[in-house]
Formats: structure tokens, C-alpha cells, sequence
């Protein structure tokens, strides 16, 4: 049965943005490690999730399926509707890379975490690392 555009305007609503449970996640480890940051700033391009001023750099939290994560078997696309689910999820894959590009050219380093990776200590260590390893502002 297809789904109605209704239907799935009802679905995208109840996906969030913030506050997911990968990007709460990130956030009590980096502040545990000392880390300090802003969140979700607008003013910046994408809107990242973290921002580390002190540092100019930036953190995306990224959902595998959302985000399509390479090489990730939870960035399988739907078998139904594929032509929206296509649409959609590529749009996702060049808005990040427009932001990314433009966070980049302003000087900013941007970071990606993907959620798969969240459930390894060591991606965390590392995305820690990264961060403080940043030239300082």
C-alpha cells in the first residue's frame, strides 16, 4: 500500500533534528571530557549540532539513514516509494556537502560522527582528539 503524502508529512514530523539520542550521546561525552560548546547556531551554515568556538570547529551528528552513511547497511534505502525516498535522501547528501563547503571556505573545521560509530568509545576518543587537536582561536 502506497503511502500518502499526508501519511508521510505525518512521519517526517515525528523525525527529529535535535536532541536525537546519537547527538545527547556526543554531548554528555565531550562535556565529560572537559569539552564546552554551543549548540545548534544558526548563524552558521547546516546549523551544526556542536560548536567549539575556542577551537573554530564544528560537530555533525549524523543519522546513517538520513545522511546516507557510505558503506553503512543502515543507509539502505526504502524498497517503497523509492523514487521520493531517492529524491529526498540525495537532497540530504548535497545540502551536507553545501554546508560543509561553505563552514570550510569561512575557515571553520568541520567534523562528522555517524551514528553507527557512537556505540565505539574509540570514534568518541578520537572525535575528542580531533576537536583539541584544532587550531585554537
Amino acid at each position: 500500500m502506497k503511502e500518502t503524502p499526508e501519511q508521510r508529512s505525518r512521519t517526517m514530523r515525528a523525525v527529529r533534528s535535535r536532541d536525537t539520542k546519537p547527538e545527547l550521546t556526543v554531548r554528555r561525552f565531550l562535556h565529560a571530557a572537559g569539552l564546552r560548546y554551543l549548540l545548534h547556531d544558526r548563524r552558521l551554515p547546516g546549523s551544526p549540532d556542536l560548536v567549539f568556538p575556542k577551537y573554530r570547529t564544528v560537530v555533525f551528528v549524523h543519522g546513517c539513514f538520513w545522511h546516507q552513511h557510505p558503506n553503512c547497511a543502515a543507509a539502505s534505502r526504502p524498497q517503497t516509494n523509492t523514487e521520493y525516498w531517492s529524491r529526498k535522501l540525495t537532497r540530504n547528501v548535497e545540502r551536507d556537502e553545501r554546508n560543509r563547503a561553505e563552514l570550510e571556505a569561512s575557515g571553520w573545521t568541520v567534523l562528522v560522527i555517524w551514528e553507527c560509530e557512537i556505540r565505539k568509545r574509540d570514534a568518541l576518543d578520537r572525535l575528542a582528539k580531533a576537536i583539541r587537536s584544532s587550531r585554537e582561536r
